[in-house]
Parts: C-alpha cells; structure tokens; sequence
C-alpha cells in the first residue's frame, strides 16, 4: 500500500494558490497570516433590501479594535461598480484589499468587453476573491442593479454566495433582522426601504456596542450609486 501524506501536507480541496488562481495583473494579494490583536474590526451593522426602484443599503460607522473605537466615520460602503456597491464588516485592512482588487476586475471587464459586468458575474468574482483565503474575514453584501433588476447577495468569508430580498451582516445584524422580517415587504419604494434600512440600523445601535456612531446609506438605481452620511439616524425616520 502506498504511503500517504501527513494531513499537514494534504491539500484543501477546490483551494489554489492565489498566484494561479489571478496572475500578474492583480499584483501580490495580501496575507491571510495576520495578529488578531492587531486587526482594526468594524464589528458593524450592515444592512441591503430591494426595491421596486433598485436598491438600498445602510451602515453605522464604527470601526473597533477590541475594547477600543478605533473610527467613529469608517467608510463601510464603497462603490465597486458604475451601479453595483459593497458593504463591508470583519477585517476593515481586509476588506479595502477587497474593494481595490473588485474595482480593479471590474474597470478592466468593462474595458476588455465594452459592456458592464452583470451582478451575478460580479457576485461570482467577490466569491472567488473570499474563497482564496487572501482576504482573511470579510462578509459583505453585495448590491446592485443590472439588465435583469435588482439584486441583493449575500456573501460569507468562505465565499458562498446567496441572492435575498433583504439581508443583514455584522455584530449587530440579529437586531437588524428583527426589524428587516418585520418591516420588509415586497414593492418597497427607494424612500420606504431608506426607513426601514435606518430603522434596523438603529435596532442595533442601541444593543450592539460595536455598532454606532450614525449611519451611511446608498441608494442603487439604474442611474448610479448614490452614498451618503448622517451623524443622526433620527433624521431618516
């Protein structure tokens, strides 16, 4: 019987080197090797839900260090696509490694095909991303809008990939939820999603201490993404 290797030596699965999986254009992906003690977190709130318009999605914005608030205006909302955008939470490093290398994919698509990247095709590529491992934990919501409507996925660290009417991520998303299953209701305006998004991030604010600080929230429309702050969430409600 042959010799079989120590588990140590045994490969994962479906698991490449990042190098084979991307090549040169992308550059050198970060280090999945990294101190806990030393990752800024956003611990977070995050929250997006379709519409009969496009799509909503709403943030606070603290960022911690563990006991520490380490940002009181984290950016967890970052446009990655002319009508497609990103919400971050887990390793804020981590993530705008994710966001740059997104944006990246996304401007050279575009530029090789002379078309817009679809959003499941966009969904597909954040998975591969997070299933390289070179992101370390990142779960965010993707949402966009394209040729087919509206989408919202939901996308985990190890890079599953899940299309929903509404989600929630972060520390504070089982407060969020409460509100989201609640309040969500197919053919949702722009304006009634902005309520009820702010109203499942202020849920969480007042349980999750990780979670704070106002909130960031975007609209997704045919036209384009459109992000914008409030130090106050009262005033969306």
């Amino acid at each position: 019987m042959p010799d079989l290797p120590d588990g140590p030596e045994l490969e994962q699965p479906g698991r490449q080197a990042t190098d084979d999986i991307y090549g040169p254009e992308l550059g050198s992906l970060p280090s999945p090797d990294m101190d806990d003690a030393e990752i800024t977190k956003t611990g977070t709130t995050t929250v997006g839900i379709t519409t009969t318009d496009g799509v909503v999605l709403a943030t606070d914005r603290r960022a911690s260090a563990g006991n520490l608030v380490a940002s009181k205006r984290a950016k967890k909302i970052a446009e990655i696509h002319p009508r497609g955008a990103l919400t971050i939470s887990g390793a804020v490093s981590a993530a705008q490694a994710l966001i740059s290398n997104l944006q990246a994919e996304v401007d050279l698509y575009e530029a090789r095909r002379g078309e817009e990247m679809s959003m499941q095709a966009l969904s597909t590529l954040t998975s591969n991303f997070l299933r390289s491992g070179a992101f370390y934990i990142v779960q965010p919501i993707l949402g966009g809008v394209d040729d087919e409507g509206a989408h919202i996925y939901s996308i985990d660290p190890a890079g599953s990939v899940m299309e929903e009417e509404y989600d929630a991520t972060g520390s504070g998303s089982p407060f969020a939820y409460g509100v989201l299953e609640q309040q969500y209701e197919d053919g949702l305006s722009n304006d009634e999603a902005r309520t009820v998004a702010a109203r499942a991030v202020k849920s969480a604010v007042e349980r999750d201490t990780a979670s704070g600080n106002g909130i960031i929230i975007s609209e997704i429309t045919e036209d384009g993404v459109e992000i914008e702050e409030h130090d106050d969430i009262e005033q969306l409600l």
